[in-house]
């Protein structure tokens, strides 16, 4: 299997890239230096993630003329938050990610949800009841307005991150720049073979956020099941001498899925980029497959009259209410 994925554009983005979410200031810069001195070539950001500054500090020491690497050689992604829907917000959005990162272009630019919140600094604008304040700005404006940023060169190519089916196919049939990428959570409790499926009839990349499951989500509760732990992954990891998250990221790799493994310990970082000297069998590609339970661990919650219950539910692009 390669190490880069080909993007219905032509560009090739390398197929594991450093995950940057819930990486905090004092860490990131540090993670991001480990993975570009190690090999990695594909770096994944986020307004949202409120530390795109650190992660410009550690590309301007690595990265443009007179550097070790070349802006060429590294693929950084970013994305859209939803208070900055509005198609009058979406440039300036992206220019502001542009400034925080050191860069002058991005290689992808993804709509981080279909769904729009109220415009404004906030990144949770909330009322009194601690409810979010939505906006009904429709994603097909949204993606309209981020055409332009391809247009303008501020971006090599957009794409969308947590879309259903359904919601990628009308954004499609609209597109004068195809999206080349969804961006979702996907492991092997969560395989999201439908949606894979449908992703690669319509010349779409999928990318997989929290690949090994997002053991480190602040939600998690004790009696939820532990990717990592599974003694099935660990039977396979013996027989390759490789650990759990090395099978489990090469049989995303083995599937297509770009994955963005987020780790700011210098040895995972390094493990996790180590995936491509072996190559899983199709036995246990199945078995690996059969985990699934379409359980999803990255949907914000929130408890109402005693029960966890999904925060967004209620917004009219909510993603999560379709089968895929």
């Amino acid at each position: 299997m390669s190490n880069f994925v080909t993007l219905s554009t032509g560009r090739r983005m390398p197929t594991v890239g450093l995950g940057t979410w819930k990486s905090s200031p004092g860490q990131v810069k540090q993670a991001v230096l480990v993975a570009l001195d190690c090999g990695y070539r594909h770096i994944d950001c986020a307004a949202a993630y409120s530390n795109e500054q650190e992660v410009g500090e550690a590309l301007a020491l690595r990265v443009g003329p007179g550097k070790i690497l070349s802006r060429e050689m590294v693929f950084v992604t970013s994305k859209l938050w939803n208070t900055k829907h509005d198609p009058n917000d979406v440039e300036e959005a992206c220019r502001t990610s542009l400034a925080h990162l050191g860069l002058s272009y991005l290689d992808l630019y993804l709509m981080h949800w279909p769904m729009a919140f109220q415009r404004g600094k906030e990144l949770m604008p909330r009322r009194d009841d601690g409810s979010i304040c939505y906006s009904d700005t429709h994603y097909k404006d949204t993606w309209v307005a981020m055409e332009s940023l391809v247009d303008k060169g501020l971006v090599k190519a957009i794409g969308l991150s947590n879309f259903n089916a359904r919601q990628t196919d009308e954004v499609i049939s609209l597109a004068r720049h195809k999206p080349v990428v969804n961006q979702v959570e996907c492991h092997p409790y969560l395989c999201q073979a439908d949606l894979l499926s449908h992703c690669r009839s319509v010349a779409v990349c999928m990318t997989a956020y929290s690949p090994l499951g997002s053991g480190d989500r602040p939600w998690a509760s004790p009696d939820e099941p532990s990717l990592l732990q599974d003694p099935k992954l660990g039977a396979i990891a013996q027989r390759y001498h490789k650990t759990p998250a090395q099978i489990i990221l090469r049989w995303h790799v083995q599937r297509g899925v770009v994955c963005i493994p987020k780790s700011v310990t210098p040895s995972r970082i390094q493990q996790n980029l180590e995936v491509f000297d072996f190559s899983l069998s199709e036995d246990e590609m199945k078995l690996i497959g059969s985990l699934n339970c379409n359980e999803r661990f990255i949907v914000p919650a929130v408890e109402r009259d005693g029960k966890r219950v999904w925060r967004d539910a209620e917004h009219p692009h909510f993603p999560f209410h379709d089968p895929y």
